[in-house]
C-alpha cells in the first residue's frame, strides 16, 4: 500500500528539484523524493546498526585471545594476497 504525503520546500529547492527532473536525472518529482528517502532511510539503518555493533563491543569486548586470533587471520589473508 502507498500513502500520498504533501511536503513543503522553497521555491529555490522546487527549482533545483525540476532541473534535475528536466535534465532527465529523475522522472518526476515523486521519483526524486522516493529516492531520496531510500537512501536517507539507508543511512540511518546502517547508522544504527554501527552504533548496535559498537554497543556489543563496548558490553562485551573482545578478549586478549581472540584479539590475537584476529591479527594472525589478517595477516594471513594479506600473505596470501598474490602481490
Amino acid at each position: 500500500m502507498s500513502v500520498m504525503i504533501t511536503v513543503r520546500m522553497s521555491s529555490d529547492r522546487v527549482a533545483k528539484v525540476d532541473a534535475l527532473v528536466a535534465s532527465g536525472v529523475y522522472a518526476t518529482r515523486a521519483d526524486l523524493v522516493r529516492t531520496a528517502v531510500e537512501e536517507l532511510l539507508g543511512r540511518e539503518e546502517a547508522a544504527a546498526i554501527d552504533r548496535a555493533i559498537i554497543d556489543g563491543y563496548t558490553r562485551l569486548p573482545s578478549t586478549p585471545e581472540e584479539d590475537a586470533w584476529a591479527e594472525w587471520s589478517a595477516r594471513e589473508s594479506i600473505r596470501e594476497e598474490p602481490w
